[in-house]
């Protein structure tokens, strides 16, 4: 692929990264409730799951979703359903030295695991790639399926690079909040509400 197509596809990946979504605000409000190590955790996470999108879009499965209303609302709903989930757990979370807080603890494990789920029980993003890579690839560069995995491996590096980003600022940002346990639940209370906003969005959204 000629590389002013590939920087072209890069700098648009990135404004699409920086804009507010489902997934930055996840990192953001996750950095924010567990510190910048978890952002970076949860990044990692739905790095993996959108390598599970850029696979299938290139296989062309993700169409399944765009001609599939009962397959599109059965993932929407285990999506919605699971934000909900996490949206209650931050509402619960204790403070700093708080026992509840610590009963909510998270290992790096969960936190990715916890990123992958988020990422690949939304539908959107599978349709996303269905309809953005493919405005890059030509046939004229060879064949599809290469070209459309290529994309995909840029689009995560860069999302790489931006969610750390922001998962480190909010963690910093956060740790300022730490030393006030008013702001701190008022910070809690606020990832709760995002989350359901989320969880709300995806619930009612169309294909």
């Amino acid at each position: 692929m000629p590389v002013e197509i590939l920087l072209a596809f890069l700098a648009a990946s990135v404004l699409l990264s920086l804009a507010p979504g489902p997934d930055n605000l996840f990192v953001l409000t996750q950095g924010a409730l567990y510190g910048p190590r978890a952002g970076v955790y949860i990044t990692l996470g739905l790095c993996t799951g959108l390598i599970f999108h850029t696979t299938i879009a290139a296989l062309g499965i993700s169409s399944l979703f765009l001609l599939s209303s009962t397959a599109f609302l059965a993932l929407k709903i285990a999506g919605a359903a699971y934000l909900l989930y996490l949206a209650y757990g931050a509402w619960r979370i204790g403070v700093a030295g708080d026992s509840r807080r610590d009963e909510v603890s998270l290992s790096g494990w969960q936190l990715y695991r916890r990123g992958i789920i988020m990422n690949v029980t939304n539908p959107k993003v599978g349709i996303f790639f269905l309809a953005f890579l493919p405005q890059f690839a030509k046939p004229e560069f060879g064949p599809l399926g290469p070209q459309l995995l290529t994309l995909g491996a840029l689009f995560i590096a860069q999302a790489l690079v931006v969610f750390c980003l922001i998962a480190l600022v909010a963690g910093r940002l956060a740790e300022r909040f730490r030393r006030s346990n008013r702001a701190q639940r008022l910070l809690n209370r606020g990832c709760a509400v995002i989350f359901t906003l989320l969880a709300l969005r995806l619930a009612f959204s169309a294909r």
